[in-house]
């Protein structure tokens, strides 16, 4: 092992990963660690102000030579094109925008390859940590141990004997489960067979059946509290680990003033606060209560307009704000639930795509929170859930005894110390190579 390591991030281009990558990041870089994020180029600076190395890079050509300014401005914008598809059943959202989704990731991983390589081989790390959906067959041949982490619900992780990803259905219901896989296999089987067969040309493994990332041989972590993951009928094996939650060390946050009525966070996250016409109508209703409320405004922040009970930026430090509140209203992304976890709060869930379904069921069905329908909910039913949640009389007992387990066990830590144990490792010889076959690769996948 060298005197000092040095540990790649490379996670998605939004900013759940990407947070989840710095708290780890922190961890290793206070213990001497060289630590390098590969960012989309919209993040450029994002990173190197928190005290981190960069690598820039594409994941598609700029439109007419532009330059993107904002982070993740193209998710942003494609999550505004297609925010129609929020409003059906997530069984017609397969195709409306699931599988859009995977074809933009699967096309980015394809124009970005090359430009992946060259870093890798420039920066030559000790270890590659992705936090990623889709693939990169760059990281799997790069000759290095290697990484996968899974900061989505989960159900991302199949299982026959649990629901199916994305579809936000009951664990203890399974009509429909059938329909929605098959459905899911129809739409998608076509696309992930010519990814895995990109792969192969690149010098990876094949994908496992209906996956479009591997399996890392070296080592896998996944995010969620022990206390709401799923009682699964086939274990993940020796290489998966599971975080119970990623909270990175937060910047302060002063702007609640001594108010000594209950406050209550909202946030729709990075890409669902840019729903304007959703966004004002939550304010609204919540400009009627007694609470108080701290409102994660979003990239279209300047189109808003706060109620007197409140306040709020277009960007907020999550971690800070967190402890000083009662309740959270969150359109359930993966980061917002482990980290209201974490701090022992209850959740409203207004879910609008991909996981944040599953999440919202999952925090409904174990009585930590509820769901609603996010567009078709009455005012006073959000009401009635945020008053419901605050007055449970067995909720803060259940809700502190995760925080306080979590807190004692930090995941960061957990994770820092098991990447650590692949760099001590050493690297790879011939014989481990991801460029040999059946041993190393994915077990195959329920779909």
């Amino acid at each position: 092992m060298s005197e000092r390591p040095t540990v790649v991030f490379f996670p998605e281009g939004a900013f759940g990963p990407t947070n989840n990558c710095v708290g780890i990041g922190q961890v290793l870089k206070a213990r001497g660690a060289r630590v390098v994020f590969v960012v989309e180029e919209s993040f450029a600076g994002t990173l190197e102000a928190q005290g981190f190395e960069e690598a820039l890079m594409r994941l598609k050509p700029v439109p007419d030579g532009s330059a993107l300014v904002t982070p993740g401005q193209f998710w942003k914008d494609f999550v505004r094109e297609t925010a129609p598809e929020f409003r059906k059943p997530t069984l017609e959202q397969l195709e409306g925008f699931v599988l859009p989704v995977w074809q933009e990731l699967v096309d980015g991983a394809r124009y970005v390859d090359e430009r992946l390589r060259e870093i890798f081989t420039e920066l030559r790390p000790d270890v590659i940590v992705e936090d990623n959906v889709v693939g990169f067959p760059a990281v799997v041949a790069a000759g290095v141990p290697w990484v996968r982490i899974v900061s989505c619900n989960p159900l991302e992780l199949k299982d026959p004997a649990l629901p199916p990803t994305f579809s936000g259905y009951p664990a203890a219901d399974r009509s429909g489960w059938n329909e929605f896989r098959a459905r899911y296999r129809e739409l998608h089987e076509p696309l992930q067979r010519q990814f895995s067969e990109f792969c192969v040309e690149r010098g990876a493994p094949p994908l496992p059946e209906l996956e479009f990332i591997h399996e890392s041989p070296f080592l896998n972590l996944y995010l969620y509290p022990p206390e709401t993951d799923y009682e699964r009928s086939r274990p993940l094996g020796a290489r998966w680990q599971r975080l119970g939650s990623c909270v990175r060390e937060p910047d302060s946050y002063t702007g609640r003033p001594g108010d000594p009525r209950p406050a209550i966070y909202l946030s729709l996250g990075s890409l669902g606060s840019a729903d304007v016409g959703l966004m004002q109508r939550l304010i609204n209703t919540l400009g009627e209560t007694n609470y108080f409320v701290v409102v994660s405004m979003g990239p279209q922040h300047d189109e808003l307009t706060l109620a007197p009970n409140m306040t709020g930026e277009e960007f907020l430090p999550q971690p800070a704000i967190l402890p000083q509140v009662d309740l959270v209203i969150t359109h359930g992304g993966n980061n917002t639930v482990t980290e209201s976890l974490h701090f022992g709060k209850p959740m409203v869930v207004l879910p609008l795509f991909w996981d944040q379904h599953d999440n919202a069921q999952r925090m409904q069905e174990l009585g930590l929170g509820r769901r609603l329908d996010t567009y078709g909910h009455e005012p006073k039913e959000l009401i009635e859930a945020v008053d419901g949640l605050l007055a449970d009389p067995r909720l803060p007992g259940r809700l502190s005894g995760i925080s306080q387990r979590l807190q004692a066990e930090p995941g960061t830590v957990k994770a820092v110390d098991l990447i650590e144990s692949l760099v001590a490792a050493g690297p790879l010889s011939a014989g481990r190579s991801l460029r040999r076959s059946g041993r190393t690769r994915a077990p195959r996948a329920a779909s």
